[in-house]
């Protein structure tokens, strides 16, 4: 009996603990034997189609769980009939050969799910994804997927659609970046095609629409993209979005699309810890096939200490440290990896410092104006002496550096993400109508740029 026998067995065990008697002898009782696997797919031979369809339906999800939860591997399960698997019956696998290059729909073969590096910082967007991906317009419609840049919201999208074409090569996918579906409505537009446009974007099972954000303004585009949305949705044709931030912060997109935005499901990718961040660069080592076996664990520590936020970033970090003892001919040690990592590791630092050194400024120069002191402003007395100020600076930290709301209220005593927006939110309202507090803040901004 091999390993994926094995995990069949456990998955039963599982199942049988799980569901009654009855449901069980039923439907997973005849299931004993695997077929094949091919690409980490595993197939299995259901009796009829009655329990085929009964499984897709209401138990996949939970046999895909399962099989993780067991094998920690990302496996898929593809149940079929006998007479699926004559000859002349041609089992969709994956197609190898679409690694590191383009397929239909604008997908990059390389983005799966099954070399996604999975973590408590992505678990559950990976579980939804996967899920979507089984039952295209079923589960969860749309998919809104959001996370600051560089965590994994473009491999994770693609890879949906990467699964869908494994398992129908005639399911008709797109994947289209924000600024790219501008283009295309702007350029069309201008030509008289809308025919065009509508060919290429209605006609579709799947819209995947990468940093929704960029939208935010382009009033048209947005008029044009809610009557899309609206279409595919009722058809039941599977849309899936990502963001850098909530669809309720998205700046300058119309409510209406918002709204239609959280009528399915939003899951967030946050920042992956230590431990998965060494799960990643032990990952992409892999690939590096030369090298895989010349870098301890304290090298990996020392990269994913240094490389926090930024996943892309954390992986180019590795390949510099890769092509650094290479060029020079030395071992990969910590001590190099430092000297590699240093030109990024300075850049990093000085602007980190001038970050930190700009949000003290506007503070500073915000209590000045309104003749109050730093902990005044930053603290927890709730009189408009000290609250306007207060919402002030945080409405210029944002407009400034658009760092998170919640990176905000770490400036201001550990202040919610909520009462940040807030308080933005106020002021931005505030500004135009309010001549005396335009006049104030205009002054604010001045004597900033000041220096």
């Amino acid at each position: 009996m091999n390993n994926y026998d094995i995990l069949w067995q456990t998955i039963l065990s599982e199942l049988e603990q799980t569901y009654d008697e009855d449901t069980f002898a039923e439907v997973f009782e005849p299931l004993q034997n695997i077929h094949q696997v091919s690409n980490n797919v595993i197939y299995i031979v259901t009796p009829n189609e009655f329990i085929k369809n009964r499984i897709q339906r209401l138990y996949l999800s939970k046999i895909q769980d399962l099989a993780l939860k067991n094998s920690g591997e990302t496996l898929r399960f593809k149940f079929v009939l006998e007479s699926e698997l004559e000859p002349e019956y041609d089992i969709v696998t994956p197609d190898l050969d679409l690694e590191n290059r383009y397929r239909l729909g604008n997908l990059n073969g390389s983005f799966r799910f099954d070399n996604f590096v999975v973590g408590k910082s992505n678990m559950f967007a990976f579980r939804m994804a996967m899920k979507v991906a089984d039952q295209p317009g079923v589960v969860a419609n749309p998919l809104y997927i959001f996370g600051d840049v560089g965590l994994g919201k473009t491999h994770l999208t693609q890879a949906i659609g990467n699964y869908i074409l494994d398992n129908n090569p005639h399911a008709n996918v797109l994947y289209v970046k924000a600024d790219s579906f501008i283009e295309d409505f702007a350029n069309l537009l201008k030509r008289q095609q809308m025919d065009d446009f509508h060919a290429k974007y209605r006609d579709i099972d799947v819209l995947l629409v990468d940093d929704i954000q960029i939208m935010g303004g382009a009033t048209k585009t947005q008029m044009e993209f809610f009557k899309l949305f609206d279409i595919l949705y009722q058809q039941n044709k599977q849309i899936v979005i990502t963001s850098d931030k909530p669809a309720s912060e998205l700046k300058n997109i119309m409510s209406r699309l918002t709204s239609r935005f959280e009528v399915g499901l939003s899951v967030d990718i946050q920042v992956p810890d230590l431990e998965h961040r060494i799960e990643i660069l032990k990952r992409k080592l892999s690939s590096e096939t030369s090298h895989a076996e010349a870098m301890d664990h304290e090298v990996l520590n020392f990269i994913a200490s240094s490389f926090v936020t930024n996943i892309r970033e954390l992986e180019g970090a590795l390949k510099r440290v890769l092509f650094y003892a290479l060029t020079n001919n030395i071992d990969i040690t910590v001590e190099h990896a430092q000297e590699a990592l240093e030109p990024l590791l300075k850049t990093r630092r000085k602007s980190n410092q001038l970050n930190e050194n700009n949000y003290d400024r506007i503070q500073s120069v915000v209590s000045d104006f309104y003749g109050i002191s730093i902990d005044d402003l930053i603290g927890k007395k709730r009189h408009s002496k000290y609250v306007i100020p207060r919402h002030i600076a945080m409405y210029l930290i944002k407009s400034n550096h658009n760092i998170p709301y919640k990176s905000i209220g770490s400036l201001f005593g550990d202040r919610d993400h909520s009462t940040v927006l807030t308080a933005c939110e106020k002021i931005e309202n505030e500004l135009k109508q309010d001549k005396t507090l335009k006049l104030a803040v205009d002054t604010i901004i001045k004597k900033l740029n000041q220096v």
